[in-house]
């Protein structure tokens, strides 16, 4: 799915999404990676939202971020009460969900300015 919106260049945005890939500016990602507004993780070593150990976490966890949005497939996975932990204890709300609500969630807290970062798994 094709998102287009109205926005600051400097901000890494998801142009669309689908058919085992992500769009982030010109580049179409086929592998787990991190994006924030002002830069992108794509050596994450994630395979899939269940499987993100401590060490994966770490750089969701990048100082000022206050949300992470996990993103994979069709349906909303629930991580380990391990993950769920950290963020917790680090004050970082952590939503996990479909890769498009995923995608469309952080493109407007994006935008908003907010301190968002999203682990997407294409």
């Amino acid at each position: 799915m094709r998102l287009v919106l109205e926005s600051d260049p400097r901000i890494h945005l998801v142009r669309s999404y689908g058919d085992g890939a992500i769009v982030v500016g010109e580049q179409r990602l086929t592998r787990p990676f991190i994006i924030f507004p002002d830069r992108l993780v794509l050596d994450w070593s994630a395979s899939s939202v269940l499987s993100i150990d401590a060490d994966q976490a770490e750089p969701l966890c990048a100082p000022g971020t206050g949300i992470v949005l996990l993103g994979a497939g069709d349906g909303s996975v629930l991580p380990a009460t391990a993950l769920r932990g950290l963020f917790r204890a680090r004050g970082i709300a952590l939503e996990c969900m479909n890769l498009g609500a995923a995608c469309r969630t952080y493109n407007i807290l994006a935008n908003e300015g907010r301190p968002v970062a999203a682990g997407l798994f294409p």
